[in-house]
């Protein structure tokens, strides 16, 4: 039954990205606390949302407050127990990606969220970006043809981590989009990667998807490079699209290859620009959120998904491992198995 009050949310964690979640839960009235326990951390909120009451833990705000969710905004090795910890005291979640560090913590976890007939989103941001909203809708309207390859390049010089590699770090945004537009899973992953700041953390990966409709895909991602770039290009046998999240541009390209007498000879036109609403993709996923709180529909974002994400990523995981072997996915979504 839909809940026509306004939810209530406390977000764990005011860091480096955890403060953008405060300042839009803040601005959507929907922030009832911060649980933050590092003074810079506690300084930030004051800053960011003043006048909300800061905890060190969800526990203490559920003491003091009416709390209906909880926005877990930490390391990615706290995701899993924290989210757990949140289902279990019946609060519906929103949890940073990736959801867990394997598989199996995410699967455990989506049971753990049915059996509690609670919500749980995760944090692919780009699947509620503007720009891939509208790409999604001129896939599904036909505009580029039937989708021949898809590719993303996800680099930068940015934040480089010890507790994540790159692949568990940059690649879910692209993982999770890929699978979007594909409507399934691969079934197989090639990954190779390499790490040169930090022994076995690798900086720098590319990773190769196989569908069995005989789409491929592949994304490189990298926090060694030295400028930023944040790229989808999607291939069809029409036309083709790029999305640009730097310069903030979706182009339309009518270009295609068409064969005459035997040979194969490329059509090229001028790139079209599609326009997208400007509105902060953060923003429409934390309203997403308190949507999914008060109707009790599953989000886009769901669990699901987020286990779907975390089976490719440990496919790709296995694969850098065994330099670059291929693994295979089985069609009904299950766990991965080195090919020979």
């Amino acid at each position: 039954m839909e809940n026509t009050s306004r939810p209530r949310v406390a977000v764990i964690g005011c860091g480096h990205w955890g403060k953008n979640h405060v300042r839009n839960m803040h601005a959507l009235g929907a922030l009832a606390a911060v649980c933050e326990t590092t003074e810079p951390g506690r300084e930030l909120a004051r800053t960011t949302a003043p006048g909300i009451p800061l905890f060190d833990t969800v526990e203490a705000a559920r003491e003091r407050l009416e709390v209906d969710g909880v926005v877990i905004a930490t390391p990615a090795e706290t995701h899993a127990a924290l989210t757990e910890s949140a289902l279990k005291a019946g609060l519906d979640v929103l949890v940073e990606k990736p959801l867990a560090l394997t598989p199996e913590d995410g699967s455990r976890l989506l049971e753990l969220a049915y059996q509690r007939d609670r919500i749980l989103m995760v944090g692919h941001l780009w699947e509620y970006h503007p720009a891939i909203t509208k790409l999604h809708e001129l896939v599904r309207q036909g505009d580029l043809g039937a989708i021949r390859y898809v590719y993303s390049n996800r680099l930068n010089l940015g934040k480089i981590r010890s507790e994540e590699n790159i692949l568990w770090s940059f690649a879910p945004h692209d993982i999770s989009v890929i699978l979007r537009l594909m409507g399934r899973q691969p079934f197989e992953v090639v990954a190779t990667g390499a790490g040169y700041v930090q022994p076995n953390i690798a900086d720098v990966t590319v990773t190769q998807l196989l569908f069995d409709n005989g789409v491929r895909a592949h994304f490189f991602v990298s926090w060694l490079h030295p400028y930023k770039e944040q790229r989808l290009v999607v291939v069809g046998s029409e036309r083709m699209a790029s999305f640009d999240d730097v310069a903030k541009e979706l182009v339309l390209y009518d270009q295609r290859v068409r064969w005459e007498r035997g040979m194969p000879i490329p059509v090229r036109h001028a790139g079209t620009k599609v326009p997208f609403p400007g509105d902060e993709p953060l923003r429409i996923e934390c309203q997403a959120f308190l949507d999914a709180i008060r109707t009790r529909k599953p989000p886009l974002a769901d669990g699901q998904s987020a286990v779907d994400v975390l089976d490719v990523l440990a496919a790709a995981q296995r694969s850098m491992i065994t330099h670059g072997h291929p693994v295979q996915l089985s069609p009904s979504r299950g766990r991965a198995t080195v090919g020979r």
